[in-house]
């Protein structure tokens, strides 16, 4: 049985992040999933675990971890001499310009796309009306921010520098959603330098890992 494991549904953008993370550095896992639907998650053993009650959880020996950013950045330290190489750069340099992206993702780029994901994507699903207003009003501030991605992804391959990092894989399961599922593809299509971005982080093998799983378990 795999040391590591993952706490959580593969639809979660946040446990997705994580997956993809462990699919980079080739670390061997269980996928344990978790029912949100069922709120497993505010049952007393996952909040022994997570007192928040959110996904992911990762169990790795005697640690346990949460939120899924904290775990990207474990696993690409910990394994950082197996699978993909320099995940967090290869100076002190170049990891603060990761973290800076990787604070980008997470206040910036992950807000309304998040809103746009849940409200576009899911809220139906869930019985929830959609609000048009804030709808709007996300939509707007996500493209603010993809414009400035545009500006950054002019002048780099890749979020950080030329190399694929944390930063661009933390960014990797919204974008899905945004693209896929929401309506709102040409949020990402219509901007030459953020599409060929995306088209180049989504093609990795540990992504198409992620959609093949992804499509397995919505035919069962």
């Amino acid at each position: 049985m795999a040391a590591v494991k993952l706490y959580g549904p593969l639809a979660s953008t946040a446990t997705s992040r994580a997956l993809a993370c462990l699919l980079e550095k080739q670390v061997e896992y269980q996928l344990i999933p978790v029912d949100l639907k069922k709120r497993e998650q505010k049952k007393p053993g996952f909040l022994a675990m997570q007192p928040f009650g959110q996904v992911p959880v990762l169990q790795d020996g005697a640690l346990t971890l949460f939120e899924s950013r904290a775990i990207v950045r474990y696993m690409a330290e910990k394994y950082a001499a197996q699978g993909t190489i320099g995940l967090l750069g290869k100076s002190l340099a170049e990891r603060a310009v990761i973290e800076q992206w990787m604070e980008v993702e997470s206040q910036t780029y992950n807000p309304p796309s998040s809103f746009l994901v849940f409200q576009l994507a899911f809220a139906q699903l869930w019985g929830i009306p959609q609000n048009q207003t804030e709808i709007a009003k996300n939509e707007k501030k996500f493209s603010n921010a993809l414009d400035v991605y545009e500006k950054r992804l002019s002048e780099s391959k890749y979020l950080a520098g030329d190399e694929f990092s944390i930063a661009d894989l933390s960014h990797l399961p919204n974008t899905e959603y945004i693209v896929k599922a929401t309506g709102k593809a040409e949020l990402i299509t219509s901007r030459k330098y953020v599409n060929a971005w995306w088209e180049n982080i989504s093609s990795r093998d540990s992504w198409k890992k992620i959609r093949e799983m992804s499509e397995a378990g919505s035919k069962k």
